[in-house]
């Protein structure tokens, strides 16, 4: 009777243990698409990514860089006061997008030129995505947003 119960206790142990090792599995299967890296257009311009590659972009919209094309198309610059990266995006902007302002891309890099499957921009006048932020005081270019 003893050994059954000792039996029983393993199998349940080894048939938990593969349960988590395939529902994790399953997660990382799912998350495969879903995990975007970040990096700032000093990155991108020395060491570009693959074409298969998904990303985020991020840095200030380049003064005078926006040119609005056929339909819903625009090109820009984001930049990072170091390095530019020209962007293309076809898509309805956020009106809070315009130059001078800090934005984040989601897309890939095409021919030297960030494909852009979303654009995010600033919700007010003080707020930058964090990841901007941090990428232009480690260039040690950042001004804080004057408070009232």
């Amino acid at each position: 009777m003893k050994g059954l119960k000792k039996q029983r206790r393993i199998q349940i142990i080894a048939l938990a243990a593969a349960a988590l090792a395939l529902s994790t599995a399953l997660v990382g299967y799912a998350m495969r698409d879903g995990i975007n890296f970040f990096r700032t257009p000093a990155q991108v311009v020395e060491e570009p990514p693959g074409p298969d590659e998904v990303f985020r972009i991020g840095g200030l919209v380049e003064e005078g860089s926006i040119l609005r094309g056929e339909g819903a198309t625009v090109s820009f610059r984001v930049t990072d006061t170091a390095q530019s990266v020209p962007v293309s995006f076809t898509g309805v902007l956020p009106d809070l997008f315009a130059e001078g302002q800090g934005m984040v891309g989601t897309g890939r890099l095409v021919d030297g030129v960030f494909v852009a499957t979303e654009i995010l921009a600033r919700h007010d006048e003080t707020y930058m995505p964090k990841e901007v932020i941090d990428a232009l005081k480690e260039q040690g270019v950042y001004v804080e947003p004057a408070t009232n």
